[in-house]
């Protein structure tokens, strides 16, 4: 991925497919369900969530919410008290970011290679790493909150781009071709809601998201 100097601080491209096998996109759903049940389970992970878990103190969607305020929260507090952004931190939140980015690019019949934990296959997904004293230190406390315009325009999307995939399923089948301009709009949608993630809950910039899909 070639990087601009203006570029915002998460990136995301998808290497556009000469042709998809029919079977497997046919066939995606019952395909997808190992990785989809690993990525699933990686935000609940931590054996302390597991045993809450298990013995019934908070329910799944408790424990992935713990495990986001686990993450969240005390990025920060570190921020805010420390003016610091560990480098291991972004890291771990760099790697799990494009491994969910490698299994949404399946499910969303971009690509027929099964995601990998590790290689980087066709999603590139690229985060700048923070100068954490030159972000703001306010501003997370109040971020998840100046994205509410953008919460609204991203389920739109979000709904557009399931029927846009639809479509592309049924092109898939006839023509084992994935229509340039719905491949465009779905990798959009993603890298829209990437931004959202970048500057809310990333917390690596405070450059607001823009409000378009294209890079």
């Amino acid at each position: 991925m070639e990087y601009q100097p203006d570029a915002y601080p998460a990136r995301l491209e998808v290497d556009y497919p000469d042709r998809l096998d029919r079977l497997s996109t046919l066939l995606r759903i019952p395909f997808s369900i190992p990785i989809w049940i690993l990525a699933a389970l990686l935000p609940v992970a931590p054996a302390v969530f597991i045993s809450l878990a298990a013995e019934g103190l908070i329910d799944g969607d408790s424990a992935n919410g713990v495990f986001g305020a686990a993450f969240f929260l005390p990025l920060v507090l570190m921020l805010l008290f420390r003016r610091k952004y560990p480098r291991w931190w972004f890291d771990f939140l760099l790697e799990l970011t494009r491994f969910q980015a490698r299994v949404a690019a399946y499910l969303d019949l971009l690509t027929d290679k099964y995601p990998s934990t590790e290689e980087e296959q066709a999603v590139h997904l690229e985060l700048d790493y923070p100068q954490a004293e030159e972000l703001n230190r306010f501003l997370p406390i109040i971020k998840w909150l100046l994205l509410i315009p953008h919460y609204i325009v991203g389920v739109v999307l979000l709904v557009l781009s399931i029927l846009a995939i639809v479509g592309a399923w049924f092109a898939i089948l006839f023509t084992a071709r994935y229509p340039r301009p719905l491949f465009d709009f779905i990798v959009g949608v993603s890298r829209y809601w990437l931004r959202i993630s970048a500057y809310g809950f990333l917390l690596i910039t405070d450059r607001y998201p823009p409000f378009k899909l294209g890079t």
